[in-house]
């Protein structure tokens, strides 16, 4: 008489019995499929998106360890592709009859540029670019100064990105304080006593 469910074969082949797979007289569990996300509550604070890793910083996820690689890749070859651009400048002035003195002068203000471009991105990945005073503050006057020293600021970048995502540190910091106001606001808020309605008065007969 069937006892209604399946008995495993005695050669080794695979059944079921109440949703388990049985295979070789050993039960195994289905896997159970991931918790979903808890949604945010309303008015709670979002992470701000950071270039090339979205918001994949706040938990590490999503791909963020191949985007650090990707990132610190591909800002070095950038930087070199820029110092051979440079190169080939600083080469073809040294073919011309005062060349000795234009080169040294050409290598002197690309390496006083880059110097100050490593020095400036370095600062706005660490502290913030509202952070930025004096002669780092300027982005109009200095234009030039910063397109000549694009190299020391991708090698600044590059540098940044083999500890964390560029500008990690100060997204994190600044999301954290904002979660623990919104916190602070929740909490004074439900330690709060309910108003009591006003309520008519009998009046006395």
């Amino acid at each position: 008489m069937d006892d209604g469910g399946a008995a495993p074969a005695r050669d080794g082949s695979s059944g079921t019995c109440g949703g388990r797979v049985i295979i070789d007289g050993v039960s195994e569990q289905p896997p159970t499929p991931a918790p979903a996300p808890a949604p945010m509550p309303a008015g709670a604070p979002e992470p701000e998106p950071i270039r090339w890793f979205g918001t994949s910083w706040l938990n590490r996820d999503d791909g963020y360890w191949l985007r650090r690689v990707a990132v610190s890749a591909g800002s070095l070859v950038a930087a070199v592709a820029v110092v051979l651009v440079l190169r080939f400048g600083v080469e073809g002035i040294a073919l011309s009859d005062n060349g000795t003195f234009l080169n040294a002068l050409l290598t002197a203000a690309i390496a006083v540029c880059s110097m100050m471009s490593v020095r400036r991105t370095w600062k706005v990945l660490t502290e913030g670019k509202d952070r930025l005073t004096g002669w780092m503050a300027e982005d109009k006057s200095l234009g030039a100064v910063w397109l000549i020293g694009g190299a020391g600021s991708l090698l600044a970048y590059f540098a940044r990105s083999l500890v964390e995502a560029p500008g990690e540190a100060l997204h994190r910091a600044s999301y954290e304080r904002a979660v623990a106001q919104y916190e602070k606001r929740r909490a004074s808020r439900s330690g709060r006593p309910a108003a009591k309605a006003p309520g008519r008065t009998k009046r006395k007969r």
